[in-house]
């Protein structure tokens, strides 16, 4: 009877209350006065280098019949118990779940179980018992062993207040981790997203290679770099901004498909779409253009949702979406068109688009010329329609200084990007390979740069000596991964899928 009253009350918390900034200093002293009093009697927690863990929580509860009365060790942080006399219920919390403890005096002693009773939530902890059944049907673990192995000194938050300041929670991720399970659980399918993409790409016959963080000359997007110093050799450095340059290097090595995951910095603004320092993934792809590019990101989209989800339907922002289904593949012209009524085709010259700009109310700056105007009507009319998985296909010269011109329509490129319920998620080209161009592209680049853009390219000589040796013809893509995590895991903001999303210091 004492067993399932006790399992009862464990799952019938009294009403919690958030503690005021008095009682949580005075809650924060009294565990300090516990850890110096087991410190006094010697047994500090903190010398105990390791535990034995034969079992995690899901384990048990999956495997209860063969582990039924079988010992297991387990270790986690303890979120709850209740105390009743002789006996208590707790909740061990590790990196899998949750499991409920019973504890007694009989079986643990008495000494042992006085030293229990004062245990925190927070605290962490081992025990070595025997895995039952509860008379309320729970899967438990009878205590034979209970065992502090770390103090907890803070206060968690109370479980049903929870952690609810949004920037406590990015600031103390750790905190996060720790009271918010559907947080943790993100973090584990972004993990299994990008163990999915190395899959699918492994398979292809892709290559995985690493290239440098710190560049000469940052290249490969528009986008406003990091800058450091190198002391010995007495220069400036970027921090990288994308991975197409080197990547691309290894083509004209004779690399025919590569591809690399990493870390790329961008000094811009910070919203839920965009943080400095986020995740690329590019590939590389010899004797190819810009259709297989589409044909391989769109089977890798549906396989890598398939493989985590379980599914290919995802829910985001309200819409349901079909990664099963063919994506839709329209020129940017046509997308313009259909959704502004204006015809860039029928659009003689700069001079008339800006004209027709200014008709529609779409700002632009004196150096754009037409094509950089058609991007702003895209931009403006465009892209908040694009739901389902739709490629925007053929992208204005002037916006894409690294992509081959199509031959029928040499002011338009071999470029896609990918747009899912009005996000780009990926971009891609057929690339540049003559050296020519390439460099004309530059010297463009250059005098927007000199115009005051300062996210424009720079001129990569070494670059144009390697396409001077010869790349093939190849398409190449890159897609963010942290868009693609918020995705599949209906994320509102970038913070919530970058463990530690850049933020402001707190001043003192």
């Amino acid at each position: 009877m004492e067993e399932k009253k006790l399992a009862e009350q464990n799952h019938q918390p009294a009403e919690e209350k958030e503690l005021t900034q008095q009682e949580l200093s005075e809650q924060i002293r009294i565990r300090r006065e516990k850890l110096a009093q087991l410190q006094a009697e010697g047994k500090d927690p903190f010398e105990i280098t390791k535990c034995e863990v034969t079992h995690h929580s899901t384990e048990i509860k999956e495997h209860f019949e063969e582990l039924e009365e079988k010992d297991v060790a387990i270790a986690g942080r303890l979120m709850s118990k209740r105390i009743m006399g002789k006996a208590s219920f707790c909740n061990i919390q590790d990196r899998n779940g949750a499991i409920q403890s019973y504890v007694s005096r009989n079986d643990i002693g008495d000494e042992a179980y006085a030293a229990f009773k004062k245990f925190d939530i927070g605290d962490i902890i081992s025990i070595k018992g025997f895995v039952f059944k509860t008379k309320t049907g729970e899967i438990s673990v009878h205590a034979k062993e209970v065992v502090l192995l770390s103090k907890s000194l803070q206060v968690l938050p109370e479980k049903f207040h929870g952690l609810k300041d949004q920037e406590l929670r990015y600031r103390q991720r750790y905190m996060d981790l720790i009271v918010n399970p559907e947080v943790r659980d993100t973090f584990i399918k972004r993990s299994q997203i990008i163990t999915e993409i190395r899959k699918f790409l492994d398979s292809k016959g892709f290559l995985e290679v690493e290239t440098p963080v710190l560049q000469t000359i940052p290249g490969g997007a528009s986008a406003r770099p990091f800058i450091t110093h190198h002391n010995t050799l007495d220069i400036d450095m970027y921090c990288r901004i994308a991975l197409e340059l080197p990547l691309k290097r290894l083509i004209v090595g004779g690399f025919e498909r590569v591809y690399e995951i990493g870390r790329v910095f961008r000094n811009e603004g910070i919203s839920v779409r965009h943080n400095p320092e986020f995740t690329l993934m590019e590939l590389y792809q010899a004797y190819t253009d810009y259709n297989g590019m589409m044909d391989i990101t769109e089977e890798m989209f549906r396989t890598v949702a398939q493989n985590v989800l379980g599914t290919t339907t995802v829910h985001y922002g309200g819409y349901e979406l079909d990664l099963g289904k063919p994506f839709a593949r329209k020129t940017m012209v046509d997308a313009v068109k259909e959704f502004s009524g204006v015809d860039f085709d029928q659009v003689k010259d700069t001079e008339e688009a800006k004209k027709i700009a200014d008709e529609h109310h779409v700002e632009y700056e004196e150096r754009h010329v037409k094509g950089d105007i058609l991007n702003l009507f895209f931009e403006e009319f465009v892209e908040k329609n694009l739901i389902q998985p739709t490629f925007i296909i053929d992208y204005p010269v002037e916006i894409s200084p690294l992509t081959k011109r199509k031959p029928d329509k040499p002011e338009f490129t071999e470029r896609f990007e990918l747009f899912i319920v009005g996000r780009e998620y990926g971009n891609a080209y057929s690339e540049l390979n003559d050296p020519i161009d390439q460099r004309h592209r530059f010297e463009y680049q250059e005098y927007l740069r000199e115009a005051g853009d300062d996210e424009a390219n720079m001129i990569d000589e070494d670059f144009l000596t390697a396409l001077e040796y010869g790349m093939p013809p190849t398409g190449g893509l890159g897609v963010g991964i942290d868009r693609f995590v918020m995705l599949l895991t209906e994320s509102v903001s970038i913070r919530d899928v970058i463990l530690f999303p850049t933020m402001k210091p707190i001043n003192d």
